[in-house]
């Protein structure tokens, strides 16, 4: 990886044999979340969401975000960032035939490039923290490279039961035209700061996977199509239980069982406070 320097702040490690422009970022500087490039995800498919949260997002003055796990009598709450949003969360508004209600307008939205996070994961189990990318359409069109493919850069949801991060592609959207070709498992190493980098060079020949500087898989065609629209970033987090299972019984993509609407066990017993935080997003074109 090469090093790509960013004045007063933490360098980025950019895939070798490239040359690259950085062309979006978000340091976190100042002390409050810059609204306008994140929305919060609060709907969930349609529905309010019983565990999204626009509370619980700090900036600590230090150049890092802070999304932390909330407990309120019982239930459990934490703060889900995107760029953009995925249309079918949207709830119908009107008495019409149209199915979803009014967009909410995306902050960024790009094709291409290398996509990275520097980031410290939560302590406890019960909640996972990912970044991703995701197609507002994803799954509209039964060719994928003109609807979108979800591109998982990190989920750690098995980092504490397992000592296994995830990344990979899956595309069809979410039903039974739904395509989960297998997530990248790798093993869970920390480092020394409890820092970690982790980047997808999403190229027009496919997706190549990148954790703490090192290459973990590539994916594309035929497996997988490449996408060939603008997608949107998500720095995320999800309590586990209230709209899904996670783990063996659910598949790498983690989607089981909707609005089970309950913390699981794990959630009950977690230690306060945990939080992810994230030091920097940062997006790169590559320069011909």
């Amino acid at each position: 990886m090469e090093k790509y320097s960013v004045e007063n702040h933490a360098d980025s490690f950019l895939p070798e044999g490239k040359s690259w422009s950085l062309v979006w970022s978000d340091e976190f500087d100042g002390d409050k979340l810059d609204e306008t490039k994140w929305n919060f995800r609060t709907y969930f498919w349609g529905r309010k969401s019983p565990t999204f949260t626009d509370e619980g997002v700090v900036l600590d003055g230090d150049s890092n975000l802070h999304i932390q796990l909330i407990e309120k009598d019982g239930d459990f709450y934490s703060a889900h960032l995107q760029t953009g949003s995925l249309t079918y969360d949207m709830p119908k508004d009107s008495d019409g035939f149209w199915p979803v209600g009014k967009f909410q307008p995306a902050k960024f939205m790009h094709r291409f490039g290398y996509y990275e996070i520097r980031c410290r994961l939560p302590k406890n189990p019960g909640w996972h923290a990912a970044f991703w990318l995701q197609a507002p359409g994803i799954g509209g069109h039964p060719d994928a490279r003109y609807c979108g493919v979800e591109t998982d850069i990190m989920e750690n949801y098995r980092q504490h039961t397992e000592g296994l991060m995830l990344c990979g592609n899956g595309f069809g959207g979410y039903g039974k035209d739904a395509v989960w070709p297998g997530h990248f498992r790798f093993p869970f190493e920390e480092t020394e700061d409890g820092w970690h980098y982790y980047g997808v060079d999403w190229s027009r020949d496919g997706y190549t996977f990148y954790a703490d500087g090192k290459r973990i898989g590539w994916q594309g065609p035929p497996k997988v199509p490449v996408s060939e629209v603008e997608e949107f970033i998500l720095v995320s987090t999800e309590c586990h239980g209230y709209h899904r299972c996670f783990g063996d019984g659910c598949g790498d993509d983690g989607h089981g069982g909707v609005w089970a609407c309950r913390p699981v066990e794990a959630l009950k017993n977690a230690v306060l406070p945990d939080e992810f935080v994230v030091d920097h997003v940062r997006v790169f074109d590559e320069v011909k």
